[in-house]
């Protein structure tokens, strides 16, 4: 089984990272393969609405040729779904956003690939603003026809500097509380063969 997690920051290695990586520990003790890819550094652009993943229906996005194509394909054979991103302006990040309107745009384009995973939003926030951001990811997922799972309390870390979420004893644990939730969901779904 295979988690992929989608993290937005224009930041390599930052708090968001850090999260996603907690999330990851013990799903990773159950024996589940996580990925973790940065838009960070890489060409993320924004849907132009042009309607040809409809068009063609096979699973790609033809309006633009960056790296959400190479994210499409990742998460189609992934088992489980992490969008994490930090708080801008309120809000996710602009590379998250823009993975959200084109993938879940080439989802509904093609029968909601996407449906009944299990998939979970996790915000890194220095004040304030993440629940917004918390409820932006969900969309994605509830719009998708996806599995949401939660944890302890609300998906999120605060820090302002890189690592400072490692001190938010609570975001702690509620990622290590949504790993193991999602661990125990694949599980599950695994044993029903789906």
């Amino acid at each position: 089984m295979k988690v992929v997690a989608i993290n937005g920051s224009p930041r390599v290695g930052g708090n968001t990272a850090s999260l996603v990586n907690m999330v990851f520990e013990p799903l990773e003790e159950a024996g589940i393969e996580c990925v973790q890819m940065q838009t960070a550094g890489k060409v993320v652009l924004g849907c132009t609405a042009c309607s040809a993943c409809y068009k063609r229906a096979d699973g790609q996005c033809h309006g633009r040729d960056d790296f959400v194509n190479v994210i499409i394909e990742e998460l189609k054979e992934a088992d489980g779904i992490i969008l994490a991103s930090p708080v801008y302006f309120a809000d996710v990040s602009s590379d998250m956003k823009a993975v959200i309107d084109r993938v879940g745009y080439v989802s509904r384009a093609n029968g909601s690939t996407f449906a009944r995973k299990p998939g979970a939003a996790i915000v890194a926030v220095r004040r304030a603003g993440a629940i917004h951001a918390l409820d932006t990811m969900s969309h994605f997922f509830l719009i998708g026809e996806m599995m949401m799972v939660g944890s302890s309390y609300w998906n999120i870390g605060v820090g302002r500097q890189p690592g400072d979420v490692l001190q938010d004893e609570e975001g702690v644990r509620t990622m290590r509380r949504l790993g193991e939730n999602m661990a125990w969901l694949l599980g599950k779904l695994k044993q029903e063969g789906r």
